[in-house]
């Protein structure tokens, strides 16, 4: 290496102290964009789609997801908030004057920043493994039941369980009082889908 290339090295070292905080103030602004629109989609597929996707999962798994997408809703919010931090620094009560007043502010601010950007990050990974998360919950699990539950009225009862077979001669369901029924078209006045058979008609 040549000796104008090591002192211009040299140089760049030295300018390096001086460019430092612009450097992470601009990285952390990036993520700060970046961490705000992740979390603003998250906020629009949870209220507009988030819902009628876990209304068909079981109790356990749709507590499951839901904690896992309100758990990293609020990490991206707090990351976005770490690195608003980070890109902007917090208000200061005092002008700094002095030279060596002014170095030392800007070492503190450089760490409090590459900090507050780590666990931007940090939280940033975390919410977006949690979402994921919550979709694998979601794409896994099954309802309670395979088998779509009918209520199927007849000339002189209402049944309702969980639709086993349905073809051109009978329509067979196991309810949970009567266990497996079969009944001819004949008898059958109408079949209807049921959410769940505590309260058939």
């Amino acid at each position: 290496m040549s000796t104008g290339s090591e002192r211009r090295w040299a140089e760049l070292a030295r300018e390096l102290e001086f460019i430092r905080l612009p450097e992470v103030r601009r990285q952390a602004e990036g993520w700060r964009t970046g961490l705000t629109g992740l979390t603003a989609l998250l906020a629009v597929l949870v209220l507009l789609k988030g819902r009628d996707n876990l209304d068909d999962l079981p109790d356990g798994a749709r507590a499951t997801a839901t904690g896992l997408l309100m758990t990293a809703f609020v990490l991206l919010v707090a990351g976005s908030l770490l690195a608003a931090r980070a890109a902007h620094g917090a208000p200061e009560r005092e002008i700094l004057l002095g030279g060596q007043a002014l170095r030392r502010w800007t070492e503190r601010e450089v760490a409090r920043a590459t900090r507050a950007l780590a666990w931007a990050y940090l939280f940033c990974v975390l919410g977006v493994i949690l979402v994921v998360g919550a979709l694998g919950v979601a794409w896994v699990t099954t309802s309670d039941s395979g088998i779509q539950p009918v209520v199927v009225r007849t000339n002189t009862d209402v049944l309702c369980g969980e639709l086993i077979v349905a073809d051109r001669h009978h329509v067979e369901i196991s309810s949970e009082t009567d266990g497996k029924v079969s009944l001819p078209w004949t008898a059958v006045m109408s079949v209807k889908p049921g959410m769940n058979c505590g309260g058939a008609p």
